[in-house]
């Protein structure tokens, strides 16, 4: 996950047609191994992210790294780090309507 997911410039997979959905959001982690978490915990077995939607739209997506502590990437500018998805919550980025994991791949 190391480029900016955009309906039109950038999509990883075929999902529904409806751009701004939070479904459409959540049909593409589930597509990449994902499922429904019950927390935001770390758990050092599971990579996590957290969507955000307001209304009906999803508006923005954080994972969650190796140490811990969330990534959000505020549009085209930096990368930020945070403590928790609620960090980053409210405003333009509307707020966690769900967690997501999947187990990480042995190495």
């Amino acid at each position: 996950m190391g480029r900016w997911w955009q309906p039109g410039v950038y999509w990883p997979i075929e999902v529904s047609r409806d751009e701004v959905g939070i479904g459409v959001l959540v049909d593409a982690f589930r597509a990449l191994g994902y499922s429904e978490a019950t927390s935001d915990q770390f758990d050092p077995a599971f990579e996590k992210v957290a969507i955000f939607g307001s209304g009906l739209c999803y508006t923005h997506a954080a994972r969650q790294l190796a140490n811990g502590k969330w990534t959000s990437k505020l549009g085209k500018l930096e990368d930020i780090e945070h403590d928790c998805p609620d960090d980053v919550a409210g405003g333009i980025y509307g707020e966690v309507v769900e967690i997501m994991q999947r187990p990480i791949a042995a190495r």
